[in-house]
C-alpha cells in the first residue's frame, strides 16, 4: 500500500466526502513517515501480494492443558523452576537449531511458557491470576500483566501482541530483565477478529483486525501502580519497565493512603515530563501552529476506522482491511478534525527521528524475524523490513507516550478507576483504545450504515 504521489495529498483528511480521498490520506501517511509497504513487509505483509508468497508455516500451539504431555504439565506447574529444567535439559538441541525448533520441541515450549515462540523469549508466563499473585508474593516482585485479544500462545493474537513476541519479549535485555524483576501474567480481553482474504485460485491472507494491548505493573495485591500502552521499541519498554520497578520498590511497604499519595505524586511529575518533553521536541523541530498536546477524542460509539489508526504499526496491517470492510459512507460521517491535528505525519515522524534509538531491534529479534520468513533470509530484504519496522515502532513510542500515557498518568492523578485492574481495563480498552466491551463488533457493524448484504453478513455459530 504505498503512493508515488502521495506526498502531494497534504491537504486531505480521514472524514472527506469519498473512500478514494481517505484511501490517498492513509498511504500519504505512510509514505510520509518513511515506512513503504513492501509485498514482503514486517508488519504481516499489509499490501496484498501479487503471486504466492513463501511461508515457513507454523505448527499450532497445544493451548489446551489437557492436551499436554504428562511432562509439561508437571513442569508447567512448577512455575519458571520448571521452564528452566526443560531449557537445560534440551540447551544442546536448542543450541543446534539455526531456525525454528522442531514442531515437536516448539510445541512444547510454547505450552510450557504458555507464549508463542518461547524459544526465543524463554519467559514463564501466568494464565492464573491467583498463582501469579502467589508468585509475586514469594518472590517478592512486581506482577507485569498483558491484557490482548487473542491468546498470547496463538500465532494470531493481536498485532500488537505479534510485535511484542517478535521486539520486546525476545531481546536479550528485556527479556532478562523481565525474568529477574516481574512475575508475567496475561489475560485474554476478547477474542481476536480474524479477516480471511480469498483470492479464489486456492490463495488465501488471514489478518487479525482491530484490537490493541497493554502491559500493566501491579503490585502482588493486585493494584495498578502503572501501565504501558500499546507497542513501545525495546530500549524505551526497558527504560519504562526500570522505572516502573523503582515505583513499586518505593511503595510496595506503605500503607493504603501513603501508598495512593506516592502514586499521584509520581503520576503527576511524569505527566509534567511529558509535557515538557513534547514542547521541547516540537521546538527542536521547529514546528509551529500544532495543537498543544491532547488527549484522544471520546466517542460514544467508536469504529474499527477510529480504533485502527491509534498504534501505527498495527494500523499498517489493519487500516486496509478495515477500510474495506467499513461502508464508504461511514467514513465521510466521521468528525475526525481533533484527531487528524494529533496524529499530523509530519510531526510525529519529525519526533519519532528524535527517539529513533529506542526503537532498535536486537540481533535476538532480527533472527526471530529471519526464521519464521523465507524471504528474510536474503539480507537487503531482511535489512528493509527491520528499517520499516524500527520506524513504526519509533513512531508508536512517541504517539503512545504523548497521547496515551498521559492521559493514563492524569487518571492515577485524579485515581479514576485505577483502583482496580478490571476497572482500569475497563477504561482503557473504552476511552484509549476505543473498542469498549459494550460492542461485540468491535467497530465493524452498525446498524446505521446499509451495506446491501443479507443479515448485514452477520453470521452466528
Amino acid at each position: 500500500m504505498t503512493s508515488e504521489n502521495g506526498h502531494a495529498k497534504m491537504g486531505q483528511r480521514f472524514g472527506q466526502e469519498s473512500f478514494q480521498a481517505m484511501r490517498v490520506q492513509v498511504q500519504w501517511i505512510l509514505v510520509c513517515i518513511g515506512i513503504a509497504l513492501g509485498a514482503q513487509s514486517a508488519l504481516a505483509e499489509s499490501a496484498i501480494p501479487n503471486g504466492p508468497i513463501s511461508v515457513l508455516q507454523p505448527e499450532d500451539t497445544a493451548g489446551d492443558p489437557t492436551n499436554l504431555s504428562q511432562q509439561i504439565a508437571q513442569l508447567r506447574s512448577q512455575g519458571s523452576a520448571g521452564l528452566q529444567r526443560f531449557l537445560q535439559d534440551h540447551a544442546q538441541e536448542l543450541k543446534a537449531t539455526t531456525g525454528l525448533p522442531t514442531p515437536t520441541l516448539r510445541k512444547q515450549l510454547d505450552a510450557l511458557c504458555k507464549q508463542r515462540d518461547c524459544h526465543a523469549s524463554q519467559l514463564y508466563w501466568h494464565t492464573d491470576f491467583a498463582k501469579a499473585q502467589a508468585a509475586a508474593k514469594a518472590s517478592n516482585k512486581p506482577i507485569l500483566s498483558l491484557r490482548l485479544l487473542g491468546n498470547l500462545d496463538d500465532e494470531l493474537s493481536c498485532a500488537n501482541s505479534r510485535f511484542f513476541r517478535v521486539a520486546l519479549y525476545p531481546n536479550a535485555q528485556v527479556s532478562q530483565y523481565l525474568r529477574d524483576r516481574f512475575v508475567l501474567h496475561w489475560q485474554s480481553v476478547r477474542p481476536a477478529p480474524v479477516m480471511t482474504i480469498d483470492f479464489g485460485d486456492g490463495r488465501q491472507i488471514k489478518r487479525t483486525v482491530t484490537g490493541n494491548s497493554i502491559h500493566y505493573v501491579l503490585n502482588a495485591d493486585g493494584q495498578p501502580i502503572e501501565a504501558l500502552p500499546g507497542l513501545y521499541g525495546p530500549q524505551a519498554f526497558l527504560q519504562h519497565l526500570q522505572r516502573a520497578d523503582e515505583l513499586w520498590q518505593q511503595t510496595a511497604n506503605l500503607n493504603e493512603s501513603d501508598r495512593q499519595q506516592a502514586l499521584q505524586t509520581y503520576h503527576q511529575r511524569r505527566l509534567e515530563a511529558i509535557q515538557s518533553a513534547w514542547v521541547q521536541n516540537l521546538q527542536t523541530a521547529g514546528i509551529e501552529d500544532v495543537p498543544a498536546l491532547q488527549t484522544l477524542p471520546t466517542s460514544n460509539a467508536p469504529t474499527a476506522i477510529d480504533a485502527a489508526p491509534i498504534a501505527v504499526g498495527k494500523a499498517m496491517v489493519e487500516i486496509p482491511l478495515v477500510s474495506s470492510a467499513m461502508s464508504l459512507s461511514m467514513l465521510a460521517n466521521q468528525n475526525r478534525t481533533q484527531l487528524d491535528q494529533a496524529t499530523e505525519p509530519q510531526t510525529w515522524g519529525k519526533l519519532a527521528g528524535f527517539h529513533a534509538d529506542l526503537a532498535r531491534l536486537d540481533e535476538n529479534s532480527k533472527s526471530l524475524m529471519r526464521s519464521k520468513h523465507t524471504a528474510y533470509r536474503a539480507p537487503e530484504q531482511l535489512a528493509k523490513t527491520v528499517q520499516n519496522f524500527e520506524q513504526a515502532m519509533a513512531i508508536d513510542t512517541v504517539r503512545n507516550e504523548y497521547l496515551l500515557h498521559s492521559r493514563l498518568h492524569q487518571w492515577f492523578v485524579e485515581a479514576n478507576r485505577t483502583g482496580t485492574i478490571d476497572q482500569l481495563n475497563e477504561k482503557v480498552y473504552a476511552e484509549l483504545f476505543l473498542t469498549p466491551s459494550s460492542d461485540p463488533w468491535l467497530g465493524l457493524v452498525s446498524p446505521d450504515i446499509y451495506s446491501a448484504i443479507e443479515g448485514d453478513g452477520i453470521q452466528l455459530q
